[in-house]
């Protein structure tokens, strides 16, 4: 059991050393790993279908190991040839085709990663953690509130029709 900690312990520091590129004899270049959870996060929320980040298993290592990630649910390990891997915990909104849903975030995340750092995406794993029902209640709620909001409309006297009918 020590082992295994000692192991995690390893492999979260070395999520904070930064990925190094060479240009051609210019210098190096330097991009934290922690830029790469970024882009991922971000090209994650941004996927029609997806309610939240979810912290999955990395996530609770990260609060047992005292280490705070604001990127819950999101691991990205980069390999010495300069490869990133990703595991991604989700909870996918009601109704939705979740295997569209993964294959989306799977583009978008590799689109956004390769893009902006020039580095290779060798696999995105989607693990979807549950499904979420809000967005389908929000949508009732908002379009009971219209609904009232027009009614009230409706039943409301014109006072500045009314000022003029007087006089």
């Amino acid at each position: 059991m020590i082992d295994k900690k000692d192991k995690d312990l390893e492999q979260a520091q070395c999520a904070e050393q930064p990925i190094s590129t060479e240009n051609e004899g210019l210098g190096e270049i330097r991009i934290s790993s922690d830029v790469v959870t970024i882009i991922a996060s971000n090209a994650a929320t941004q996927v029609k279908g997806v309610a939240s980040l979810t912290g999955g298993i990395g996530g609770n290592l990260s609060q047992v190991l005292g280490r705070k990630s604001p990127f819950k649910g999101l691991k990205v390990e980069v390999t010495d040839n300069r490869e990133v891997n990703i595991d991604l915990h989700i909870i996918v909104e009601y109704g939705v085709r979740i295997p569209d849903v993964a294959w989306r975030l799977q583009e978008a995340i590799k689109q956004s990663v390769e893009t902006m750092t020039g580095l290779n995406v060798n696999e995105i794993n989607i693990h979807v953690q549950g499904v979420s029902f809000e967005k389908e209640s929000k949508k009732e709620e908002k379009a009971s509130e219209e609904t009232a909001l027009e009614e009230s409309t409706e039943e409301e006297p014109n006072t500045v029709e009314n000022e003029k009918d007087e006089k």
